[in-house]
């Protein structure tokens, strides 16, 4: 029997490369996922059904955290939330001195900010159930070994202190908060920045990396799904990476 069979999962940046793959098997395992993602998208509806036969998906922007915390409270009240996955993020690579404090500002909110918001609407229903999974993402860029990512960074290690607290905050009502970390993924951007000179990127990651082998959206996936899954009901506070060993 799938072991999330009647869980039911927000998966946010649910469209996206890594996105897709988790919904692709958080489906598989009995799991009912909602991705959420920025409206607009064209054919999101039909995008997500192709994930699986219990996804679907709802339309939300996650600069507008308002909104947000709207939309996560009313699919917490009509369905309820028993795993929430705050993958969505806005990623830009520049000198630090050419970021506004407007993109350094949105950057904080829609990769931290949002995903406050978006516990403080799924965690009283998690309490009530007394049962939980929260995973955050965060980035092997908090090495602090890439240039060209300040707000970013900055975001993803707000996000970090943020699993922390709030895995010891909602630990004694048997929720669990960790991180994932994820490396050099191969994904669709990827290819949109580093297409033109992909063979020179990829060898560049594999040297850095203690196995030599890319890592792949779906290997994130499993990792996520072990997150998801009752088999880590006693890890929380966690932030794993899965980079091949940077």
């Amino acid at each position: 029997m799938p072991d999330l069979s009647g869980k039911k999962v927000l998966l946010t940046g649910g469209l996206g490369t890594l996105g897709r793959a988790q919904a692709r098997k958080l489906s598989a395992e009995g799991a009912d996922v909602i991705v959420l993602d920025r409206p607009g998208i064209e054919g999101a509806e039909q995008r997500a059904k192709e994930l699986g036969p219990t996804v679907s998906f709802v339309g939300c922007d996650l600069n507008d955290l308002a909104s947000a915390v709207k939309t996560v409270e009313q699919i917490a009240a009509d369905a309820g939330i028993d795993i929430l996955i705050n993958n969505a993020a806005l990623i830009i690579n520049r000198p630090f001195a050419e970021f506004s404090l407007e993109e350094y500002e949105e950057q904080i909110r829609v990769n931290s900010s949002a995903a406050f918001a978006l516990v403080q609407g799924c965690a009283p229903h998690m309490k009530k159930r007394g049962w939980g999974k929260i995973i955050n993402f965060t980035s092997i860029t908090l090495n602090g070994q890439l240039d060209g990512y300040v707000p970013y960074i900055a975001s993803k290690g707000a996000l970090l202190g943020l699993t922390k607290s709030l895995a010891r905050e909602l630990g004694p009502f048997g929720i669990c908060v960790n991180a994932v970390a994820p490396g050099a993924i191969v994904s669709e951007a990827e290819e949109r920045v580093f297409g033109h000179k992909a063979k020179e990127y990829s060898d560049w990651v594999l040297d850095r990396q203690c196995l030599k082998v890319r890592i792949m959206p779906e290997d994130v996936a499993e990792l996520v799904h072990f997150l998801a899954s009752p088999s880590s009901d006693r890890i929380t506070g966690q932030n794993i990476g899965i980079d091949g060993g940077w």
